[in-house]
C-alpha cells in the first residue's frame, strides 16, 4: 500500500448529510444496480441507483430498491415486479437478461419525499413512478400527482409504440 499521510485536526470533518430533491419528474437514467438479499432472507431486492441528466439537480442520484422475489410477502413482490415492468418498459427494453440491460436509457421517474413518521431518519428521497420520455411533462419541474394506474394503462393502450427505444421515439 502507498504511504498517505493526513491530518484529520486541520479539516472540518463531512457532516454527510444531503437533503432530498424536491418532489416532481426528472429526467434521469439508471447508472448503477445490484441484487442483495433481504433482511428477512426470504427473497431478493433489485437496488437501482438513478441520476438526474438535467435542470438544477443535474447529477443528483436517487435511490430505488424493489423486492422482486418475497417468499414472506407475495403482494410486495407483485408490487416490485410491476415497478420494474414499468422501468423495462420505459426504457424500451420489455425482456432482460441481467440490470445492467437498463442502465444509461433517459426516461422520466417520478419523485416524492419520504418521511420517516417515527422521526428516526432524515427525509428522502422514493422513486414512485417511471415512464418514457414522450409526453408533456417538463423535467425537474414539481407537478401534480398522476392518478393510480396511469403509467400502466398508457403501456397498455400504446403496445406498438412501445417497441421502439424511448430516444427513437422522441424524434417521431
Amino acid at each position: 500500500m502507498p504511504a498517505f499521510t493526513f491530518d484529520a485536526t486541520t479539516v472540518e470533518p463531512s457532516t454527510g448529510t444531503v437533503s432530498p430533491i424536491p418532489a416532481g419528474v426528472y429526467l434521469a437514467h439508471i447508472v448503477e444496480s445490484g441484487i442483495s438479499m433481504l433482511k428477512s432472507g426470504q427473497g431478493q431486492a433489485l437496488n437501482l441507483t438513478w441520476q438526474v441528466l438535467e435542470g438544477p439537480h443535474k447529477g443528483r442520484k436517487v435511490w430505488q430498491s424493489l423486492n422482486v422475489r418475497n417468499a414472506g410477502s407475495p403482494d410486495n413482490e407483485r408490487i416490485a415486479q410491476s415497478e420494474l415492468s414499468a422501468i423495462c418498459r420505459a426504457v424500451g427494453r420489455p425482456r432482460i437478461t441481467d440490470s445492467v440491460d437498463l442502465h444509461h436509457v433517459p426516461c422520466r421517474i417520478r419523485v416524492a419525499i419520504e418521511v420517516d413518521k417515527n422521526g428516526q431518519y432524515a427525509d428522502k428521497n422514493r422513486v414512485k413512478a417511471v415512464e418514457g420520455t414522450t409526453g408533456g411533462v417538463t423535467p425537474g419541474v414539481p407537478s401534480q400527482p398522476l392518478p393510480a394506474g396511469a403509467f400502466q394503462a398508457a403501456a397498455a393502450a400504446a403496445p406498438a409504440a412501445a417497441a421502439a427505444p424511448p430516444w427513437a421515439r422522441r424524434s417521431a
